[in-house]
């Protein structure tokens, strides 16, 4: 196939339009690959102002590291996408906050990359915001980057969101225990607070609290 007259057309376009039909002809090429069900076959790029940061990243990047990072982007270029999911118009960032935050807040490179950023999106039939807590959290743990105090209260917000223990096991890659110990970090008496819990833990919890007082008596 001769591929000249594709290149001719897009030769004859402005960058914006450019931008616009590369993107659409990577897309629709997507939709035929072998590989179709794995985002990386398929970058786009993405007007910066479409990306949006997540609320729930639990990975921070230290000032020497995102000095690094920068650093890398510079002199190496874009070698990896950032993962997104699109909701509601916009591009959700999953994975490569840091790499966004780069794109856009370095005005050398943002102009380098014409005020847009490299994308891959996760396939939408997990587009719940459960999952996409979830995708970020694989993203971080597989690179072994999370805070313990995010991840706790991540763990709170997947249980009141119905995930039952094993459900947050199986997709974030943790055992049991380490669910637990990520739920008594923020606090047991939040997580049992719901009204779908029994009367009998807080008849626990105040035979516990009694004992105490008891036992600081005794001790007086």
């Amino acid at each position: 196939m001769d591929t000249k007259i594709i290149i001719d057309y897009l030769e004859s376009l402005t960058e914006e339009q450019k931008i616009s039909e590369i993107n659409r002809i990577r897309l629709d090429i997507a939709k035929v690959s072998p590989f179709k069900n794995e985002p990386v076959d398929c970058v786009v790029w993405v007007r910066q102002e479409e990306v949006e940061a997540n609320d729930y990243n639990p990975n921070s990047v230290a000032p020497p590291e995102m000095e690094l990072l920068k650093r890398s982007i510079e002199n190496d270029g874009y070698t990896q996408p950032i993962v997104s999911f699109k909701t509601e118009g916009k591009y959700e960032v999953v994975d490569g906050f840091h790499r966004k935050r780069v794109g856009t807040e370095y005005a050398d490179i943002s102009e380098r990359i014409k005020g847009y950023l490299p994308l891959v999106v996760i396939n939408n039939e997990r587009e719940g915001k459960g999952d996409r807590i979830a995708s970020t959290i694989r993203h971080n743990r597989a690179r072994g980057k999370h805070k313990v105090e995010s991840m706790s209260e991540i763990v709170v917000d997947l249980k009141k969101r119905n995930w039952s223990d094993a459900k947050i096991g199986k997709e974030l890659g943790m055992d049991p225990d380490e669910v637990l110990r990520l739920t008594q970090i923020t606090g047991l008496a939040e997580m049992f607070s719901d009204k779908e819990f029994s009367e009998a833990w807080e008849v626990e919890t105040t035979t516990a609290e009694f004992e105490v007082i008891k036992d600081e008596k005794d001790m007086a």
